[in-house]
């Protein structure tokens, strides 16, 4: 396996994917700000393989802070899950906080095997959009997203999902749980489309989240 001073990027990807993106090399202010702590230096090969453990059933205290990737600063972890029935709110207001300091945050969920997306989008403090493509009870925020637009109309269903049909509704749900990492794409750089051309500053860190009883995180 590659030291930290042979790392190159690659894809952090596994069978079900959660990751904050913000638009920023300020590792350490991200990590602040999400009340992250760091533990040890991580490459990107090892993220990959402690993130699919986390996602299989172990390791959801801790998170993947990546080195600045094309301007980028990613959070890769379960606690990251936009959409999940206890996390989804602790999601939003750390959200909220990045894009309050850094102008903008995105926070996302995939499954690979067609278990559902999620997309959050916040901009200088406000909430732009949240949608669940999952079985999560989980109510959509704000308008849809220029992507969500664009699909919904290739697709010919009205832009105002709250005017669409049984029938439209149907359709939209079969097509948007593989849309988060499109749109996530539109944003910048992705765990997913990590390369070894991708502009890489600083180190990975293996970080531990909050005290899960602070329900403030």
């Amino acid at each position: 396996m590659r030291t930290e001073q042979e790392d190159r990027p690659e894809p952090v990807w596994s069978c079900w994917n959660y990751w904050i993106a913000v638009p920023t090399g300020d590792q350490a202010g991200v990590m602040e700000t999400l009340g992250l702590t760091e533990s040890r230096p991580m490459t990107f090969a090892q993220a990959r393989e402690m993130i699919d453990t986390a996602v299989h059933g172990g390791l959801d205290h801790q998170v993947y802070v990546s080195p600045e990737v094309d301007g980028r600063t990613l959070v890769i972890g379960p606690w990251c899950d936009p959409c999940d029935d206890e996390r989804h709110e602790g999601v939003l207001r750390s959200c909220l906080a990045l894009s309050a300091r850094y102008a903008r945050c995105q926070a996302y969920y995939f499954g690979e095997q067609g278990d559902g997306s999620a997309w959050l989008v916040a901009e200088h403090g406000s909430l732009v959009r949240r949608y669940a493509a999952t079985d999560d009870d989980l109510p959509a925020l704000g308008d849809p997203l220029p992507r969500e637009r664009a699909r919904l109309l290739r697709l010919g269903l009205p832009a105002d999902l709250a005017t669409a049909s049984a029938e439209d509704l149907d359709e939209w749900a079969v097509e948007a749980v593989w849309l988060a990492p499109e749109i996530a794409a539109s944003y910048g750089v992705t765990p997913h489309t990590l390369t070894e051309d991708t502009v890489v500053r600083g180190t990975g860190k293996l970080a531990l989240t909050p005290d899960p009883t602070d329900h403030q995180n």
